[in-house]
């Protein structure tokens, strides 16, 4: 099989990989330790998908979502570690998480910690967690079907109306009734009553929970320069990005696709990870599949459902507050912000902001009524980065959400008003997450099978496999990775299959040394 990449109208490749995210590049990058022909596109410029990074003009760093790096696979680790080698191209950091629950900094997980609330609040928890044990002792054989059920059954009615019911809201932008309760796994940690008792009673603080207690981040360039620096690892003449890579259509029958600038690719196997509705809109299934085709899309209309993502960077002048500490991301469940999640990017790596010497003019305070020099000054800086969800339910007025964004920071303590704001960053992604809905599994189950099955095609990743439990890094390369197996020798996907199962354990049937 030849490959060859000089603009002629129509080339063949024995693999074709739509998506240079982490699960495009998963997919390349088994294909090249194999020395399987591949192309691998993009509408993108750059790789790295929903896991890239934006710099500000004013050389402040952010990255388009909450990323950090935690893994269930050495060979996911075998390819960052081989992307960036050197003991100084990380930084390891214990994670410092609160969330902001009437007006106090909770220890996360929440559930474990009510020991820090008011007095009353805490009494509403601690009744409702006793309340739910023994309503779980009454009724051993009762499975709850929707998240919020889960969440009272396993947490009471004090923890889901103090934090997960409007936390998750914000988080979704979908009522917790109308989510399943599947995904969980790891995500989210059952109390221990008997811990959660006691502390209350002796207001001690439970310790960390959860894979991402001890995560990494790349010293430079933000997430986005671990994928920048994976797909480094290969053939440049293996890509094609931009216009180049932007599909118009994916002729399942004739096994191949037509790109914006009207150039032609034929394959023999199609591993994309393009979001899934986006990518049935693309594809056409012949006369045979047709009807299939249009099955899919209604399938796709009424099961999944996803949230836009708007992410908030704000670049301040000054030392990082003693208040901030070596806190890391901050969960906000309370209507007094608009954001759910806020990140001290700043301290992830000191190269994430500007040099202390550069000189930039204040843009306003938080507060913008108070008065400020314009002149521009040295540093230092620090940032924070939040992240707003847009939803159907939950829709954001966009004009007005940077305004209130800094409100809400100077609300919650993260800013006082007298900072000096120097750069503002705004980005609004149209697929931010994957909701678990309660329609979404039978939806899949109608897409994903016949997509591999009739059409030969594996969609996968994030949004292209459409399950938020395996949409971290991690899993999202290992999708590609095992999508590339599976099509060229039958392997079971175990990530996308057995999600749980992956979780629970150290993964190193595969390796990439």
């Amino acid at each position: 099989m030849t490959q060859v990449n000089d603009r002629p109208d129509t080339i063949h490749v024995e693999t074709l990989v739509i998506g240079a995210g982490p699960t495009g590049l998963g997919a390349a990058t088994r294909l090249d330790q194999l020395g399987r022909p591949f192309l691998i596109v993009d509408a993108s410029p750059t790789p790295g998908g929903l896991a890239s990074t934006d710099i500000t003009d004013e050389g402040f760093y952010f990255d388009v979502g909450g990323h950090v790096i935690f893994s269930h696979y050495a060979y996911f680790d075998d390819a960052i570690d081989r992307a960036l080698p050197n003991e100084d191209d990380w930084k390891t950091h214990e994670r410092v998480s609160y969330v902001r629950s009437a007006g106090r900094w909770v220890t996360y997980p929440y559930q474990n910690n009510v020991s820090q609330l008011p007095l009353d609040l805490r009494v509403k928890c601690i009744d409702g967690l006793l309340a739910a044990a023994e309503e779980r002792t009454r009724t051993p054989h009762v499975k709850p079907v929707t998240f919020d059920e889960w969440i009272v059954r396993n947490m009471g009615e004090g923890i889901a109306d103090a934090f997960m019911r409007p936390y998750n809201f914000k988080v979704w932008g979908l009522q917790t009734t109308k989510m399943q309760c599947k995904w969980l796994g790891e995500r989210v940690a059952a109390p221990n009553v008997r811990v959660a008792v006691r502390n209350a009673l002796t207001m001690q603080t439970a310790p960390s929970w959860g894979p991402n207690a001890t995560f990494r981040f790349p010293t430079r360039d933000g997430t986005g320069g671990i994928w920048t620096a994976v797909a480094s690892k290969l053939p440049t003449k293996n890509f094609r990005l931009g216009r180049e890579g932007s599909v118009d259509t994916v002729d399942a029958e004739k096994k191949t696709v037509i790109f914006a600038d009207g150039r032609k690719v034929k394959y023999e196997h199609l591993v994309s990870s393009m979001a899934l509705d986006g990518f049935l809109e693309r594809l056409d299934g012949g006369a045979d599949g047709k009807a299939t085709v249009e099955k899919m899309k209604v399938a796709a209309n009424e099961g999944l459902v996803y949230s836009n993502t708007i992410i908030i960077g704000i670049g301040i002048r000054g030392e990082r507050p003693e208040r901030i500490g070596d806190k890391c991301w901050l969960y906000f469940p309370e209507d007094d912000a608009p954001f759910y999640r806020a990140t001290i990017f700043s301290n992830y790596s000191p190269y994430n902001v500007p040099s202390t010497e550069a000189k930039l003019p204040t843009l306003q305070k938080a507060d913008p009524s108070l008065p400020f020099d314009k002149e521009a000054k040295s540093g230092p800086y620090w940032s924070l980065m939040m992240e707003v969800c847009q939803s159907d339910d939950k829709p954001v007025d966009l004009e007005s959400l940077v305004k209130e964004t800094i409100k809400g920071a100077v609300a919650t303590e993260l800013m006082l008003p007298g900072d000096e704001i120097v750069s503002l960053y705004e980005r609004r992604f149209d697929h931010g997450y994957p909701t678990p809905s309660l329609g979404r599994d039978a939806a899949l189950e109608q897409i994903l099978p016949v997509l591999k099955d009739k059409f030969g095609i594996h969609s996968r990743g994030r949004f292209g496999s459409w399950r938020y439990e395996a949409g971290n890094q991690d899993h999202s390369f290992m999708l590609g990775v095992e999508a590339v197996d599976n099509a060229l020798f039958g392997t079971p996907e175990m990530t996308l299959f057995e999600t749980d199962w992956v979780n629970g354990r150290r993964n190193t049937e595969r390796r990439l040394k």
